[in-house]
């Protein structure tokens, strides 16, 4: 997919990698941009900036991405590009709290679910329409520190897999971005911890490569090339991978 003159709406999008994809796209000819965000005072500055549309959002209830799903298309016609990018990221082991677990469920998981049911009927009806999801290369290894942050990303990617899989045939791209540490409000004050171990990324460096992926319609969106090559260490040898993993847990981990 080229931007030019096409309908983007974004979560996430009052700071950080939202936030960079919005100017980004709009760069790159989009014909509108609508950014969302539960931050309305952050987000309303953010589209007075760039010329963006705000529609405040609560990602974790689906009555508001309804709204802002349905706001959009009756705004702008349609949504060529529907980019469910917020996340939140909450540490600890299986003994985090129930209500944290499911806070970060509804977030990081069903924000892509709900966005997906109410986009993809008039996607599908017209055969064409594009979902870029994003995850954490978490979602693709694991997290050192965090089991909520690593299974609800783990999930996101399966859902990707699935609505790429399942929707394909009907004119629907999907794309699941997975980078490690990035420069955003989550990693702010740190040095990414293991996932910044091949650096910090500028949100507007990964900007980069979402537009190369899109424009390639690859479902992979790695800003950090090294992911690729974890992930075939992973799958060509899964034992020797959970060891190095162990060690890493011993270096960076607080459980």
């Amino acid at each position: 997919m080229k931007l030019k003159d096409k309908v983007a709406v974004i979560t996430g999008g009052a700071s950080g990698i939202g936030k960079a994809m919005a100017i980004r796209f709009l760069a790159e000819g989009a014909r509108q941009v609508v950014i969302a965000d539960i931050n309305a005072d952050g987000l309303q500055a953010v589209a007075d900036e760039i010329g963006a549309l705000a529609i405040p959002t609560d990602v974790s209830k689906e009555d508001e991405v309804i709204n802002l799903i349905k706001t959009s298309e009756a705004e702008f016609g349609q949504i060529d590009l529907l980019c469910s990018n917020a996340g939140i990221g909450v540490g600890g082991g299986v003994d985090v709290a129930n209500d944290e677990w499911q806070r970060i469920w509804d977030i990081n998981l069903m924000a892509h679910v709900y966005a997906a049911r109410a986009a993809l009927p008039a996607m599908i009806e017209r055969g064409e329409g594009y979902l870029l999801n994003t995850s954490s290369a978490a979602g693709l290894l694991t997290q050192i520190g965090s089991a909520p942050y690593a299974v609800t990303k783990h999930a996101a990617v399966g859902l990707a897999e699935w609505l790429s899989v399942t929707h394909g045939h009907q004119g629907i791209k999907v794309s699941v971005l997975c980078p490690q540490a990035v420069r955003t409000a989550m990693t702010a004050g740190s040095d990414g911890g293991v996932a910044g171990v091949d650096g910090m990324m500028e949100p507007e460096e990964l900007c980069d490569t979402v537009i190369e992926a899109l424009a390639e319609e690859r479902f992979l969106v790695l800003p950090h090339k090294e992911v690729l090559t974890y992930m075939q260490r992973k799958t060509s040898d899964y034992d020797r991978w959970l060891k190095g993993m162990r060690r890493l847990q011993v270096v960076y981990g607080q459980n």
